[in-house]
């Protein structure tokens, strides 16, 4: 193992961020950016403290610095290559100092200068991985870890924004520092993640903030007016020995001069205070709890030019020789030496004079300052901020916010403190401290370049490197696992002793932006580890601490989540984090592990280089494996060594017995018993592999296959009996065998020795399969018995084999029932293989433990019960037939074996050839046999492909269909056999009268009536076409074998649900809601098609029927097709149809709940083999137990689906079909059709009747003008009618619907005929009028429509005959006849003689005393002097 470079987290979306931190480095603004940015960082260097790359670009001129570019190349490749322990040297990892070239230039393309933004921003990452904050300037963004789907589809955590804004509230202030603290849940039951997460802020007015993940300001503390330098914060960590100072938690500020540190458990009480607060004020808006006030110290910093950044070491007490040596610096050789060595908190600076510099202030010296900050609670959850002043606020007054908002905070002075001592060097300035996890150690950046090692306790630096010109660095702490100390004995064990505590390594990791690669070195003097070439737009992020809020009670079974450090990298958009191993920093020339580790590696390489002298190596690899030491590295090798692909199995062998014999010649204290029980447990399964492979290579004498006869005694079936048999599985392997590919080197059979030792493992002598999918399975299955079940390889001697291996025979029976079931296609072409399974399941009955000893007849064997919980899970319903016919000729083969020697004791010489003994596994094989007959039968049906040829098939039809089980068909309940037959008619879209035909079949063979089906459906079979008799033999046979679960009224039921579920799937195919309702009009049962339409009803129509509604309302016309898709799902011309077939669906329910009235509810039942079906209640089931509807709310529901209807059939304009109705008719619409509701009664309001008559006139109108456009186009093709208009008869529904609607039915049909003659049609006209009552009224109307055609033939044509013949008329009937408009005529060119028709019409129904029948006698003489 070596260091690794993990990611563990992705952003989101980071240029988002970035756009709103840095609106200036978007597209077209990346150069003014670099300007920008660099006058910042010129100017206001104190601004961004932790981005010492954004702050130094300047060159250095420092001697022994410059070095030219190709040995800095040279040294950086000889740095990244890995040891080696034969040329190098065992441990020669010399130091190299690696030097940065002075002439290193920044790209200058606009991509290179935005993705430096990173390196300007304050950024900080909570240590347990919940949250980051990225600031710059004023304006901050925080985000939060989501678990999405990447790019690739696996779901990975990614950081997306939780909360953005601006965090100034001072004027000009800015974000100099960011810490993001997780907080200890106080709940018992918690795991190790933190309760939530306070951000603290600090700005460059002096202010330091603290806020919650949604961006709500909790506190505001000014505690010094310089600019916030640096956050820091120390945690607790549990104490790795009994002496060492146990430390306490706090927060540390860093100001130019000062520093502020506050206690941990009262930040920690006050933060929590803080935040109950502000859930209280945005609930209730008057609870004002006080929190605790914090506790703090300030230290002056003096004899100091500048400070940088610093560290907080903690406590530390010295020891009684370090205490007389500073007493006698400070006080001289008088000086008087305490008792009792003094605590004193240990402070480090980096900056200039001293470059580093030590201070020490004692316990008890000063008393906490208890400061009153500044309370900011918001109202609302928004980013409402109020004051930030001293002392805890309550509600006030607005005028009373501003004035202590103008009031500036009293700040208290600080205790000073001089620098004890330091590491003066007056040109060396410090840019950062990174202190270790222990506390021992610290990492110190320097302007030249140069990163120092310092020994925190002695105060000394002991180690330097060069050329890492603005690192970044962090600390791995790692903890050595107890378990990796392998149990070689105490003297043997490299380590020594396998007790005490576990061991704890620091490694430092170092971040060179400029050199783009990030290190690992090993500490104090230890050599670099690992380097990673990552980039030079980076961020190296190390907190330095954990999870605040715990304490020596509290962190007890704490499993703390938190990371140490990690790597950001904004052009991936990726977050790193880096795994070193513990035994890295034992890399020297005595670490053993290492160079174990190294040979496993060497060896790794000998496997996969590519040589053709396999002798070669295994030699090599026998010697690596050997010189290995560590027990878990051999076992590793010789994994490695097993799992390759190249090393054939006589290797193999050599090198396990090889290492096998080396452990046992060992010493019996040193050797370690798990890698030789390993050793022995490979071994013996590679010698197992070797024996099947022998078996299956050798080939055997096929004996002389068995006749159709000896096949059924051989099952104990009869002559009859095996040719159904034999008849089924024929039609089955038709209909459903798949033809599959299979390359010439896939041999069935052939298991490589990889795989073979994957699949199995050794536990106590017996072998044991691990969990494998089914694939692997049926592979493992194959080796062991495909050649056996050929009848090509010895099934006695396999069986042999394999039980003297330590198989089980159960495990044994599995895995021959899973090649059995796999191989389906080869076991139909292949008769003769049922022998050899009858064979091979009865050497497998025979062996130990596979049928106990105790089992009788009377009780149920596991073993078969096995056999049939296969069989019945199988969907090669043809294979699982066949091993139960099998199982059951075995089983009763012992079975009578078993009760012959019984009764051979009881009845000695009778004869007991023709008895058979009974059991109960006997009566379960049968029963299992029928429901496999059964389910071959039904598979066989749903199998039977059809083609369509004209039609379009709807992608839902050309879905597959799932394969059949019996387990599946137990658990489908008692309309799962119907449900599946009506799966395979939607899929074939047969019509309903093939269901009756199938059922007539029998009585109709020896006539030959034609048999409609559709005529463009066929039967498709692999190579050959056949009719439609096929299907319906196929379907017979079903309703035969399923007289009960497929009677026609519930197979109509479950095909009329499964259409309009697909329906509803797609409602486009407006078809299937049709022929939905054609089969539930099919259903004869009453009340089953009462319960059917009402589920339809409650469950798909009524809420797309109410958005119908509602649009068509609201648009006062036929909506377009793109208000219909938006609010109903639909386009315009499916909706017609939905309409129509909603209309036809509430008519189907009426007639229904009439004619149930006048029938018994039918009695559902079950075939004897399928009465232990559980599953979902069925269909019919639901349907039978649907409530009566309420018949008058029904057809007022049906009356506006038939007005829904004509107006999106003819397309009516200005029609709002609500407006027909009054509030009560509004109000019932849509509810429950079972339920009782006010429906309208008595008189209606005139004005709705006028709507009404308007409406159905229009309608009547459309209809008329729709068969005359309908003859007018007869020599073009026709249109195709929609789905639900070939049975409407619209006159008489308009007529239907003035009734239901209070108008006068007279009215309507007057108006149909006055319209059939207005647009020429008379000989339809004629007809209607023996529907009219009032037929005087109905002659004024057609008198009027007479003097329009004789106005147009006499006054608008102006031929000379015409101007004759008008002179001629009387002049009362010429002034009428100019009065008339020819124009409202919709056909003018109707025939004379067809007009003298019509007025003869009107004499006849004309009365004599009628005021214009003078008139009408004046019309039949003009017309006959017309036509003559």
């Amino acid at each position: 193992m070596s260091c690794a470079l993990l990611p563990f987290c992705h952003f989101q979306d980071l240029e988002a961020a970035r756009d709103f931190l840095c609106p200036h480095l978007r597209q077209g603004g990346a150069a003014a950016a670099g300007r920008e940015s660099g006058a910042v960082q010129t100017t206001q260097r104190w601004s961004l403290p932790q981005t010492a790359y954004s702050q130094s670009r300047r060159l250095e001129t420092t001697d022994g610095y410059r070095q030219t570019r190709g040995s800095t190349r040279r040294q950086r490749d000889n740095n990244d290559k890995l040891p080696n322990w034969e040329d190098d040297g065992w441990g020669a990892w010399d130091e190299a100092e690696t030097q940065e070239p002075e002439e290193e230039e920044e790209e200058s393309t606009c991509k290179t200068r935005t993705s430096y933004w990173l390196q300007d921003c304050v950024l900080s990452l909570s240590p347990a991985n919940d949250l980051m904050v990225i600031a710059r300037e004023q304006k901050a963004v925080f985000l939060v870890p989501k678990w999405k789907y990447s790019d690739k589809g696996k779901e990975e955590m990614q950081y997306a924004v939780g909360w953005s804004g601006s965090l100034n509230v001072e004027e000009g202030e800015c974000v100099s520092s960011a810490l993001c603290i997780p907080l200890a849940s106080q709940k018992r039951s918690s795991t190790g993640r933190p309760d939530w997460t306070c951000i603290v802020v600090g700005f460059t007015s002096g202010y330091v903030r603290f806020y919650t993940e949604n961006g709500v300001l909790l506190l505001a503390q000014l505690l010094n007016e310089d600019p916030v330098l640096q956050l820091k914060c120390r945690t607790y960590e549990v104490a790795r020995h009994p002496g060492v100072t146990e430390q306490n938690e706090e927060l540390s500020i860093l100001y130019p001069a000062a520093v502020v540190t506050i206690d941990g458990f009262s930040l920690f009480q006050s933060l929590r205070a803080c935040r109950n607060q502000v859930a209280r004020a945005a609930a209730s808006g008057n609870e004002n709890i006080q929190p605790p006030p914090l506790a703090y110290k300030k230290w002056g910093l003096q004899d100091v030019d500048t400070i940088v950044d610093h560290a907080s070491v903690g406590i530390m007490t010295l020891s009684p020789f370090d205490q007389m040596k500073t007493a006698s610096n400070i006080g001289g050789y008088n000086a008087a030496i305490k008792n009792s060595p003094p605590a004193m908190s240990q402070y480090i600076t980096v900056g200039s004079n001293p470059f580093t510099g030590f201070f020490y202030a004692l316990e008890g010296s000063t008393q906490p300052l208890l400061s009153h900050v500044a309370l900011a609670v918001a109202s609302k959850l928004t980013s409402a901020f109020f004051n930030a002043a001293s002392g805890w606020l309550g509600w006030k007054s607005k005028h009373e916010e501003e004035a202590v908002q103008k009031q500036k905070p009293k700040v208290e002075p600080a205790t000073p403190l001089a620098v004890r001592f330091g590491l003066p060097d007056s040109r060396r300035h410090g840019e950062s401290i990174c202190l270790s996890p222990c506390n021992t150690l610290a990492a110190v950046t320097d302007d030249f370049g140069r990163v120092l090692l310092l020994d925190v306790t002695r105060g000394l630096a002991i180690r330097m490197w060069k050329g890492y010109r603005d690192a970044q660095l962090g600390w791995i702490q790692t903890v050595e696992d107890l378990h990796e100390r392998e149990a070689e004995k105490v003297d043997f064990s490299p380590f020594g002793s396998t007790r005490g505590p576990s061991r704890v390594a620091q490694f430092l990791v170092i971040y060179a932006p400029r050199r783009g690669i990030l290190e690992v070195w090993s500490t104090q003097q230890g050599p670099r580890v690992g380097a990673f070439n990552v980039g030079k737009h980076c961020r190296l992020l190390y907190p330095g601490y954990k999870i605040m809020g715990l304490n020596h009670v509290t962190s007890q079974g704490w499993q703390s989540q938190t990371y140490q450090i990690c790597l950001i990298d904004p052009v991936s958009g990726s977050i790193k984090t880096v795994h070193v191993p513990f035994h890295l920093a034992l890399s020297d020339k005595k670490s053993e592990r290492a160079k174990d580790m190294h040979l496993v590696k060497k060896l790794s390489a000998l496997l996969k280089a590519k040589t053709s002298n396999l002798d070669l190596v295994e030699a090599e690899a026998k010697e690596l494996i050997l010189d290995i030491k560590y027990p878990a590295t051999k076992k590793q090798a010789l994994e490695s060594i097993l799992a390759s692909d190249r090393v054939p199995l006589s290797a193999l062998l050599n090198i396990t017995q090889t290492l096998m014999d080396t452990l046992k010649h060992q010493d019996l204290v040193c050797v370690d018993e798990g890698l030789l029980q390993f050793c022995a447990n490979k071994l013996k399964l590679l010698h197992l592999y070797e024996s099947v492979s022998k078996l299956n290579s050798l080939s055997m004498q096929s004996g002389t296959p068995l006749s159709d006869d000896g096949l059924a005694k051989l099952l104990r079936l009869d002559e009859k009996k095996f040719g159904r048999l034999q008849t089924l599985l024929e039609n089955y392997k038709q209909k459903n065998t798949q033809t599959t590919v299979r390359f010439a080197e896939d041999k069935v059979g052939k298991l490589p020795v990889k795989m073979f030792l994957e699949y199995l493992e050794y536990e106590k002598d017996m072998i044991l399969v691990k969990k494998l999918d089914e694939e692997e399975y049926v592979a493992l299955g194959s080796f062991f018995f495909w050649k056996c079940l050929c009848g090509e390889s010895s099934t006695e001697e396999m069986c042999h084999t394999l039980e003297s291996a330590g198989f089980s025979p159960q495990l044994l029976l599995s895995l021959l029932l899973s090649v059995w079931l796999s191989k389906e296609k080869d076991i139909l072409d292949e008769p003769q293989s049922i022998c050899c399974l009858h064979t091979m399941l009865s050497l497998l009955s025979k062996m130990k433990v596979a049928i106990d000893e105790s089992w009788d007849s009377q009780s149920v064997s596991p073993w078969w019960q096995q056999m049939r919980t296969a069989c019945i899970q199988s969907e090669n319903n043809g294979a699982a037939l066949l091993s139960a016919h099998v199982g059951h000729s075995v089983t009763a083969q012992i079975t009578d074996s078993v009760a012959e020697k019984k009764f051979s004791q009881t009845v000695v010489g009778a004869d007991t050839d023709s008895w058979e003994a009974l059991s109960l596994d006997s009566e379960y094989w049968k029963l299992l046999l029928k429901q496999l007959e059964d389910c071959l039968i039904l598979q066989t049906l749903l199998h039977s492909k059809v083609k369509k040829r004209t039609t379009t098939v709807s992608s839902l039809q050309a879905e597959p269909l799932c394969r059949l089980s019996v387990k599946k068909l137990l658990e489908g309940g008692k309309g799962g056999i119907a449900d599946s037959v009506a799966k395979w008619i939607f899929k074939q879209d047969f019509s309903p009268m093939i269901l009756k035909l199938a059922q007539r079949k029998k009585d109709t063979e020896s006539t030959k009536e034609p048999v409609e089906v559709h005529s463009n459906v066929s039967l498709e079979k692999p190579a050959t076409e056949t009719g439609m008799e096929t299907i319906l033999e196929l379907l017979h046979l079903a309703y035969q074998q399923f007289p009960c679960s497929l009677e026609l009224d519930i197979l109509h039921t479950h095909c009329c649900w499964e259409y309009v579920v697909q329906w509803n799937k797609d409602p486009e195919e407006a078809r299937f809601l049709s022929r939905s309702l054609d089969h539930l009009r099919c259903i004869v049962n009453a009340h089953i098609q009462h319960g059917i339409a009402l589920m339809m009803w409650n469950t798909f129509i009524v809420k797309r029927l109410s958005a119908a509604t509602y649009l068509m309302d609201k648009v006062g016309k036929a909506p377009k097709d793109r208000l219909c898709r938006r609010d109903v799902g639909m386009g315009d011309t499916a909706m017609t149809s939905f309409l129509g077939s909603c209309s036809d669906l509430l008519q189907t329910l009426m007639e229904a709940d009439v004619t149930s009235d006048e029938m018994q509810a039918p009695v559902l039942d079950t075939e004897d083999a399928w009465v232990s079906a559980e599953g979902p209640i069925s269909i019919v089931e639901l349907a039978l137990e649907q409530k009566h509807i309420h018949y008058p709310l029904v057809e007022h529901q049906s009356v506006l689906c038939t007005i829904l209807y004509g107006i999106m059939r003819f397309s009516l304009k200005s029609v709002k079909p609500l407006s027909l109705f009054d509030s009560k008719g509004k109000n019932a619409f849509f509810k429950d059709l079972t339920s009782i509701q006010l429906l309208p009664s008595g008189e209606m309001d005139p004005n709705v009747l006028a709507l009404r008559q308007q409406f159905l006139m229009k309608a009547v109108s459309a209809v008329v003008q729709k068969q005359s456009s309908a003859q007018k186009a007869r020599g073009l093709p026709e249109e195709t009618p929609l789905p639900s208009e070939k049975d409407k008869d619209w006159p008489a529904l308009a007529v239907d619907l003035a009734q239901h609607l209070q108008l006068n039915e007279d009215v309507i049909r007057r108006h149909y005929v006055c319209e059939l003659y207005n647009y020429g049609m008379d000989h339809l006209g004629e007809e209607a009028i023996l529907q009219v009552h009032d037929k005087e009224v109905l002659a004024s109307q057609l008198l009027v429509l007479t003097g329009q055609r004789l106005a147009y033939a006499l006054l608008h044509t102006q031929t000379k005959e015409g101007m004759e013949l008008l002179a001629r008329l009387p002049p009362t009937l010429c002034t009428w006849l100019k009065a008339m408009d020819p124009h409202d005529l919709q056909n003018i060119e109707v025939p004379i003689a067809t007009t003298e028709k019509l007025v003869n019409k009107v004499i006849e129904h004309l009365p004599e005393n009628h005021g214009q029948y003078s008139l009408a006698l004046n019309l039949i003489e003009a017309v006959e002097a017309i036509s003559s």
